[in-house]
Formats: structure tokens, sequence, C-alpha cells
């Protein structure tokens, strides 16, 4: 009894792990043959694993699990676990809104660490309890999620920042990349027939499509990313140089700001840091951040749109320097 009651545990854990792996689903027949066993035997663990609350589906003879319902159980070490809290903590000062499933899953993982470090993941609880209520974007985020999760276009509303106008577009998601500017999602865009990259604060609505898309091979994240500054990519590259005076040379030294990134040490200690990137606008707010220990080199059309905003920043507290 002990045998059959082993070899039945092993045999529902494999084909939860087939249906799984296998998003188009697997007929009775083929689960059987892998598993060496008949179809009524598989049938039977079929429809046990139903009633214990596996979310199957069924389709042409097919069955399959609903990935975005499924609950999956993991063991994690100390170390992992640690790794997920510190994602957890960064992860709560990227979301803008009250995401319930940011804070749901902050909150189990609570639940397998040790008492000293329950602290910190209520923390970010506590700082993703307090956004807003965002309720649109939440459901925007889920419905990319799902899409982008089981292979399925989704059918979003763009606002555009420029024009106010809202477009309705269908999109087949590659990534969702989280950003300290928000998440944004990488995308095949059908109306342009272009990959596109949509920051989710401007999408209206969304609802996943029954229509399927296959992510291409050809398609690498990383080799994408990296044309960008941070999430910005594309085909052409332009070089930015940027002077940083001797009182921060050594905070630009400790840190990789981009791949393509070259330092070079200048006279009196301060340094030349120069990045490819595709579009240079977007390096903006990081520049400004610098303040005046930052001179922008080239190109020339971003020293003199860097300076017009100094200038007029300026401006704006020219009253405090009167005085």
């Amino acid at each position: 009894m002990t045998t059959r009651l082993a070899n039945r545990t092993s045999r529902l854990r494999q084909i939860e792990e087939l249906l799984l792996l296998t998003p188009d689903g697997l007929s009775v027949v083929d689960i059987a043959q892998r598993l060496q066993v008949n179809r009524r035997t598989i049938y039977r663990d079929l429809e046990f694993l139903e009633a214990e609350g596996a979310p199957l589906w069924q389709e042409d003879g097919r069955y399959g699990i609903n990935r975005t319902r499924y609950l999956a159980n993991i063991r994690l070490t100390f170390h992992e676990a640690m790794s997920l809290v510190m994602a957890g903590l960064l992860l709560s000062r990227t979301v803008d809104e009250r995401n319930p499933h940011v804070i749901a899953a902050l909150r189990k993982l609570a639940g397998i660490l040790p008492i000293s470090l329950l602290t910190h993941l209520e923390r970010a609880v506590d700082r993703v309890r307090a956004r807003g209520g965002g309720q649109r974007e939440v459901a925007v985020l889920e419905a990319l999620a799902e899409g982008w999760g089981t292979g399925h276009k989704v059918k979003v509303g763009y606002r555009s920042p420029r024009s106010g106008a809202l477009r309705p577009r269908i999109i087949a998601p590659y990534a969702i990349e989280p950003t300290p500017s928000g998440f944004y999602v990488i995308c095949h865009d059908d109306w342009s027939n272009e990959l596109r990259t949509f920051k989710l604060d401007r999408l209206e609505n969304a609802a996943v499509l029954k229509e399927r898309y296959t992510i291409p091979e050809t398609f690498d994240l990383e080799a994408h990313l990296a044309t960008g500054w941070r999430i910005m990519a594309g085909d052409e590259q332009n070089e930015v140089a940027l002077r940083f005076s001797a009182a921060i040379a050594s905070r630009v030294h400790e840190r990789q700001w981009h791949a393509s990134q070259v330092i070079e040490p200048l006279p009196g200690g301060g340094c030349m840091l120069r990045v490819q990137v595709a579009q240079p606008l977007e390096m903006q707010p990081w520049i400004r951040s610098w303040g005046a220990e930052v001179e922008v080199m080239a190109p020339d059309w971003l020293r003199a749109q860097i300076a017009a905003d100094l200038q007029q920043a300026a401006a704006q507290y020219g009253a405090d320097f009167d005085r």
C-alpha cells in the first residue's frame, strides 16, 4: 500500500510538471505514454488533481493547467529567501499603486523567514499598502502579465503623452521591466508592426485576447536593453560624454552605470564617463541629479538642453540669489 501511494504521489507531481511545461496542453494518450501507465489511470489522476484544487482546463481532448491561477509550492534555502527579501524591498519602492498581489506575496514570504527579519518585510508591506488606490494600474498589469505568461495578445488603450489621444493597440508582450520610474512593457505592436516600449502608466485599460503569439527565438532581451540607458532601446547609438568633478569622481568609479561605459581619469582628479545609448534624452533626469558636479561634453544638443534646463531652474530662484 505504501509503495502504491508513493508511486501515485510521484505520478501526480509528474503530471503537474508535464502540464506546466506544456502551455498548449497534452492529451490523455500523450500523458499515459510518457508515464507508461494506462489511460484510465491518467483520467483518475486528473480528476483527483482537479478535486484537490489544481486549475485544470480541457479543450479539444487536451488537458492543461491555468498558470495564472496555479499555486506553486517551492522550498527555499535561507540565502534564497534573503534574495527574495531584498527583491521585495526593492519592488516595494518601485510600485506606485496599492498592488494587492505584491502585498500578498511579501506576506507569504514573511511566513518562512526568521523572526528577526519579519520587520523588514512588514516595512515593505506597509510601504505598498500606503500607496494610492491604483485599481486601474493593477488591472492593466494583471492583464499584461497574464498575456505574457500564457502567450496571448493583449488589447490596450494607450494615452499619448503628447496629444492626449487614447489609441487602441494590440500588442504581444515580450517582457515586463520594472525601473525606478515605473513599469514598462516591451512588446510587438500590431499597429506599427514594430517592437515598442510602453510605460504602464500610459495604458488606460488592457484585456487579454484569444489570439496567441510566440516570442521570436532571435529576440534577446538583454541585448535589446543594452542599447538603452534604462529602458528606451533603439538601433541608432549615440555617444554621451560627461565630465565629473573631482569631488564625486570616486562615486562615479564605484558603479557600473551602463554596459558600454568607459571611464577616463582627468587631470585634477575628475573623470570623463562615456556611454553609447539609443536615446540620450532618457539620461536627462540622472544627469540633472548631479547638479554642478557634472558637465555634458557631447552631444552638443544634449549639452544645450541641460544648460537650458539649469538656466530655467536658476531663474526660478533668482530672487534668492539677489538677497
